[in-house]
């Protein structure tokens, strides 16, 4: 069960760690996107080192039982190292005087966590006083052995010690960001970042109850497992929010926009671009471009058939769409809804009224941004075929067809 649980974290992990390298080799100026990925793979060997058959099959290839501890934890200090050199950027302040310092300053951090990472291994070799393997309770059974708890009580100090500065800090810059994926990645990422000092409480009471003769297995071998593991989790996720978050963004306004384009795009072709660029490719390639382009195409076919739309149309629209109690967004939506389906209909049939609209795009002062944008446009697409827009054509129909008698 734990075999499957880790090995799958762990392969979904490096996975994230390839996406992100990637990504960096195509950015090396970007040292917080390497750290990230330098972060994320300590994080997903963690997973694959958690494995009982892995960690057993290692230490039985090495020939040294829980050797796989040491490389397990050694993961943990690079993410530790990359937490603290990362702290020591966001904090440097701005000019080069300043990034100089803090890149003197990372240094010195990076090698101060090394030195004390090589006492900390030297405890586990000189202390480990048996050859027993022990992946699910380590802590627990070396209580006694003085090196080992040197080697334990290091890692949780330099965990600890990066786990709470970066859960500190993390906050703090997302606020400086506003609302947007990023910031919402290190929200979850500082949520992960506590939830782990729960994990080195949880291991630090276990070794005080172990010293005063309680000893409490269920909370270092139960508990604080449990918690590091959702916390990996956790940290993982936030590492991956900036860069998949506006992707599934657009897969889910491509998935509204899609029927809508193709209806509008049907009668006009020649507004569409040639589709080779993502034909026969993976289909979740480029999905922020081909969001961007539909909804540009989606607008080239509402400038172009405003002329075949009556120019009091939009206010009988939202006149008849206030009836039913929609709010703003919504009248909005209907509006340009109604008024595009009217100018396709005239236009198929070769109607130009006497006086047309100026245009069909019904403007908002709370749609500044893009995504505001894009899911204006999505609300377009849910109303097109709605029974309200059909009540609505019904009575354009019926104001046009008079006078033409």
């Amino acid at each position: 069960m734990f075999d499957v649980v880790y090995l799958c974290f762990g392969a979904a992990a490096w996975a994230l760690v390839a996406y992100k390298a990637v990504a960096w080799f195509r950015d090396r100026s970007n040292t917080d996107l390497g750290l990230a990925c330098v972060m994320t793979g300590g994080v997903a060997t963690v997973f694959l080192f958690s494995a009982p058959s892995l960690y057993r099959g290692f230490d039985h290839l090495v020939g040294v039982a829980n050797l796989a501890m040491v490389f397990l934890y050694s993961s943990v200090m690079v993410f530790a190292a990359g937490a603290l050199v990362l702290l020591l950027r966001w904090t440097a302040g701005e000019g080069e005087r300043a990034r100089a310092a803090a890149r003197t300053r990372a240094r010195r951090t990076v090698g101060a966590v090394a030195l004390l990472w090589a006492v900390a291994v030297t405890g586990f070799a000189v202390g480990r006083p048996d050859a027993v393997e022990h992946p699910r309770d380590f802590s627990t059974a070396y209580t006694d052995a003085p090196g080992v708890m040197v080697f334990l009580v290091l890692y949780l100090a330099i965990f600890g010690a990066s786990l709470a500065g970066l859960g500190t800090l993390c906050p703090r810059y997302a606020a400086r960001l506003g609302p947007s994926w990023l910031a919402r990645g290190l929200r979850v990422l500082a949520a992960g970042c506590w939830l782990g000092l729960v994990y080195c409480a949880c291991k630090v009471i276990g070794f005080g109850l172990s010293w005063t003769g309680h000893p409490a297995r269920w909370l270092s071998n139960g508990v604080a497992p449990l918690s590091a593991s959702v916390a990996a989790l956790l940290v993982l996720t936030g590492f991956s929010l900036p860069a998949a978050g506006p992707r599934v963004a657009a897969w889910r306004r491509l998935r509204r926009l899609t029927p809508l384009w193709r209806t509008v795009t049907a009668q006009t072709p020649e507004v569409t671009m040639d589709g080779s660029r993502w034909s026969g490719r993976w289909p979740l390639a480029d999905l922020e471009w081909r969001a961007n382009r539909q909804m540009a195409e989606i607008r080239d076919v509402q400038r172009g058939i405003r002329r075949h739309v009556e120019s009091d149309a939009i206010d009988i629209v939202l006149e008849r769409a206030r009836a039913v109690s929609l709010d703003d967004r919504q009248l909005a939506a209907v509006a340009e809804a109604a008024a595009l389906r009217r100018g396709l209909e005239n236009r198929a049939v070769g109607h130009v009224p006497a006086h047309g609209a100026d245009s069909v795009v019904v403007a908002a002062a709370h749609r500044p941004e893009l995504a505001a944008e894009y899911e204006h446009l999505a609300l377009v697409a849910d109303v097109y075929r709605s029974p309200l827009i059909e009540t609505v054509l019904v009575e354009l129909r019926q104001r046009s067809a008079t006078p033409r008698r």
